[in-house]
């Protein structure tokens, strides 16, 4: 195999491609770039066996063949080379590898390609049809919500339900849940339920910068993107989500109008002084005033904000962790925020105050209860 290249050229794709390369592995060979260097073009491909990617390299190529170069020698020999430098890379059968530039040669020692994993097979695969800032906005709306607990593999991903005229993105990790839904959205050849991976969500999020178009297909086991001439695919979580529809209240019938940022910003300040364990504060909310407190007894610390507010019903104190409800203002995305509330241990919902002609947002956050 022997192939030359720019020295931009070459760190772009392995920047894409080094996404895939898990951090911990006892397959040596997944710290390795597969490059497979044909006739019609050059194709790296990385993978932890959970997520693959596949990226075209800009080459002329001298030689066909494949080989597996371990990445990071190679990033790093890249990012030090001048910037205008061209890179020649060949491999020998016996898999050891010369790059040479017009600075010097380096040797480094490769993995046969038949010990890279196979790409993903995806029979049967089915187009979903969704834009690129529908997908862009379902993860920045939803990712944040979604559960870190490996014991718990439903939760670690984004329900997708793909319906007839309607796309709906769920996630929750056990105390605070998001429904996203577009009603723009017209189903192409798919419909039905899937969990996607959240490290897939923040790759292709990265992929996309908001503006780059998207295909996407479903398989039996796979989900496929392809993003201008790079291709990812993953493994889909094969569990069954939480019947989310059953845990949003529909009879929460105190409601405050507030400002988010001066909330959150108020949360901000108040949460500093609070247990560093719990992260508890309270909301206290009358027709009078809102008040945000915290007291951390172990410090003897508290505080205590005051911000404008409209509520309606009677006399509440309710407890929340700060980080969640952090969170959640963070992501409303509205200069107004819709609060329904109902009881001290009952689930509050967060609404935008406004909400999008093309989308419908639903927050959930549990309380904690309040320490006497």
């Amino acid at each position: 195999m022997k192939l030359s290249t720019s020295k931009l050229e070459l760190q772009s794709v392995l920047q894409k491609a080094s996404k895939a390369i898990p951090t911990r592995s006892t397959l040596p060979v997944l710290s390795c770039v597969l490059f497979d260097v044909q006739e019609k073009g050059i194709i790296l491909r990385t993978t932890d066996l959970e997520i693959t990617i596949t990226v075209n390299l800009a080459a002329s190529i001298e030689q066909p063949g494949n080989v597996a170069i371990p990445l990071q020698t190679l990033v790093e020999i890249t990012n030090e080379l001048p910037e205008d430098a061209r890179i020649t890379i060949a491999a020998n059968e016996n898999n050891k590898i010369e790059m040479v530039t017009e600075v010097g040669s380096y040797d480094i020692m490769g993995k046969p390609a038949d010990e890279f994993p196979a790409l993903p097979e995806v029979d049967n695969r089915k187009e979903v049809g969704i834009s690129g800032e529908a997908l862009s906005t379902l993860i920045s709306k939803t990712a944040f919500a979604v559960s870190r607990d490996e014991l718990k593999p439903a939760l670690t991903g984004v329900l997708f339900r793909f319906e007839k005229d309607k796309l709906t993105g769920v996630a929750t990790d056990g105390h605070r849940l998001v429904r996203y839904v577009r009603n723009d959205y017209k189903a192409e050849d798919y419909t039905g339920d899937i969990i996607v991976p959240r490290k897939f969500l923040s790759l292709l999020s990265g992929a996309l910068g908001g503006k780059n178009s998207i295909q996407m297909w479903m398989g039996d086991n796979h989900m496929t993107a392809a993003i201008g001439g790079d291709t990812y695919f993953t493994r889909i979580i094969d569990e069954r989500f939480p019947d989310f529809e059953s845990v949003i209240p529909q009879d929460n019938d105190k409601e405050l109008l507030v400002n988010p940022s001066a909330l959150l910003s108020a949360v901000r300040r108040v949460s500093i002084f609070s247990n560093k364990s719990t992260h508890q504060i309270a909301l206290r909310m009358d027709r009078e005033k809102i008040q945000i407190t915290t007291e951390d007894p172990e410090k003897s610390s508290r505080a205590q904000e005051k911000i404008d507010g409209e509520f309606s019903g009677e006399e509440l104190v309710i407890g929340y962790n700060a980080s969640y409800l952090k969170d959640i203002l963070s992501h409303l995305g509205d200069e107004n925020a819709i609060i329904k509330l109902k009881t001290p241990i009952s689930a509050t919902l967060f609404y935008p105050g406004t909400q999008n002609e093309k989308s419908n947002l639903t927050m959930l956050l549990m309380p904690i209860r309040l320490n006497d």
